[in-house]
C-alpha cells in the first residue's frame, strides 16, 4: 500500500491487565473508573464455577461497592437477551458494566451499554459507528482464549426476527479495561479450549490476509499464529498447563489487536450465518470454514499464505511459492483435527437446502468487505458445500 493512500486507526482498550493473578486488580479498576453500582454481565456457567462471586467479593473488598449480577447471557446473545439485561441495569440504577466470560458475555454487555447510553433498540446500531454517546465505564474480565471481544470494537448480537447475527462495529463499545488472567481460563473444558483457540487462529489469519492489513496488524497476527500453533494442542490436552494457557491468552489478545484494526473476511461472514440460523458455536463454525475459505482466497495473497505456513511451523525450504502456501492450509487442517474439531458442517446438522439463504446473508455481512478475494453468491454456496 502506498504511503498516504489511506489513513488507518488503531483501537485498543485504555488499560489491559495480563498475566497470572491479573483479575485480582478488578476492584482497583472499579475505583479508578468511579463506579458506584457495577452491573455484572455473565452467564450461568461462570456463576456455577464460582467466578462471578469471586469478582463480586474482590470489588466489595477493594472498591467498597455492591454489584448487581445478571447471569442470563446465552451463547450467541440475542436482541431479547440484551434488552432483558438493559431493564435490570436501569431498574437498579447501575452506572458501570463488568462483563465476565467469553465473547457472549462481553458482547451482551456491550449491547446493553450502547443502548443504555444511546437509547432505542440494539438493531439501531448494526453497522459501523452508529452510536453517538460513549457507553458507561466498561471492564471486560476474560475467561476464554479466543474471541478477543474483551478488547475489540466488535459486538455480535443475533436479531431473532431475521435469524441473522448483527455486526456492530463501533469504537465506542471498546472496553475501557480488559483483564486476561490465565487462572480464570484453566477450567475451560477441552472442547471449548479447542473452539476458542481456533477462533483466535481465524482472527489472526483473516486479519493477516485482509485488504486493510498494516505492518502493525501484521506483527500482531503473525505472532498470534505462531503462539497458537505452539500452544493450543497443549492447552487442549492438559487444561492446567499454565504456560500454554498464558501463551494462549497472549495469542488471542494479539489476534484481537490484529482483527480489531484490519477487520476480518468471509470466514466470519459465513460463520455468522451458521450461528444466526442454527445457533451453532461460533469458534467451531470458524474452524470448519477456515481452510475452505482460505483455499478460495489463496490466489489473491499467495505470499502471505507462505508466511502463515512458516508461522505455523511448517518447513517450506525448497518448495515453490504455491506449494509452500498449500502447507498453510494443511497445517490449519491438521491442527483442527488434532484438537477435535468436527470434520464438516454436516456433523453440526447443517442442511444443504439452507445454503443459498445463508450465502445471501453472508454477502451482506460487513466482515466480508475486507476479504482478499471477492466471491460471487455461487462461490459462497460452493464454499459452504465443500465445508459440509
Amino acid at each position: 500500500m502506498a504511503v498516504g493512500e489511506q489513513v488507518f486507526g488503531f483501537y485498543i482498550p485504555t488499560v489491559t491487565l495480563m498475566g497470572i493473578g491479573a483479575h485480582k486488580q478488578v476492584g482497583e479498576q472499579v475505583k479508578t473508573l468511579g463506579g458506584t453500582k457495577p452491573f455484572i454481565c455473565t452467564d450461568k456457567g461462570i456463576t456455577r464455577a464460582g467466578i462471578s462471586q469471586q469478582i463480586v467479593d474482590i470489588i466489595k473488598k477493594d472498591a467498597g461497592v455492591d454489584c448487581v449480577v445478571f447471569d442470563e447471557t446465552i451463547p450467541n446473545p440475542t436482541d431479547t437477551n440484551v434488552h432483558d439485561g438493559l431493564k435490570i441495569f436501569k431498574d437498579n440504577g447501575c452506572d458501570m458494566i463488568i462483563s465476565i466470560g467469553g465473547g457472549s458475555s462481553h458482547d451482551c454487555g456491550k449491547g446493553i451499554g450502547v443502548v443504555a447510553s444511546n437509547g432505542g433498540h440494539i438493531r439501531d446500531y448494526e453497522g459501523v459507528n452508529k452510536s453517538g454517546k460513549p457507553m458507561p465505564p466498561f471492564i471486560a474480565v476474560n475467561t476464554t482464549a479466543g474471541t478477543g471481544s474483551e478488547m475489540t470494537r466488535f459486538c455480535i448480537i443475533t436479531d431473532t426476527s431475521r435469524k441473522v447475527k448483527m455486526a456492530i462495529v463501533d469504537w465506542r463499545v471498546t472496553p475501557n479495561v480488559a483483564i486476561n488472567d490465565p487462572l480464570l481460563m484453566a477450567g475451560m473444558p477441552p472442547g471449548l479450549t479447542a473452539a476458542t483457540g481456533m477462533d483466535a487462529l481465524t482472527h489472526a489469519i483473516e486479519a493477516y490476509v485482509s485488504t486493510i492489513a498494516t505492518p502493525v496488524t501484521d506483527a500482531c497476527a503473525l505472532k498470534a499464529i505462531e503462539l497458537i500453533a505452539k500452544n493450543l494442542r497443549a492447552a487442549v490436552a492438559h487444561g492446567g498447563d499454565m504456560v500454554a494457557r498464558d501463551n494462549m491468552a497472549y495469542a488471542e489478545y494479539l489476534a484481537g489487536m490484529a482483527f480489531n484494526n484490519a477487520s476480518l473476511g468471509h470466514v466470519h461472514a459465513m460463520a455468522h450465518q451458521l450461528g444466526g440460523f442454527y445457533d451453532l458455536p461460533h469458534g467451531v463454525c470458524n474452524a470448519i470454514l477456515l481452510p475452505h475459505v482460505e483455499r478460495f482466497n489463496m490466489i489473491a495473497k499467495v505470499g502471505r499464505f507462505v508466511d502463515i505456513a512458516k508461522a505455523m511451523g511448517e518447513v517450506v525450504d525448497g518448495l515453490s511459492q504455491r506449494a509452500a502456501a498449500e502447507k498453510a492450509l494443511e497445517a490449519i487442517k491438521t491442527l483442527s483435527a488434532d484438537v477435535g474439531i468436527p470434520g464438516g458442517l454436516r456433523e453440526l446438522g447443517v442442511q444443504k437446502e439452507d445454503l443459498p439463504i445463508m450465502a445471501e446473508n453472508a454477502q451482506k455481512d460487513a466482515c466480508g468487505l475486507t476479504n482478499p478475494r471477492c466471491p460471487t453468491l455461487e462461490d459462497v454456496i460452493e464454499i459452504y458445500r465443500n465445508a459440509l
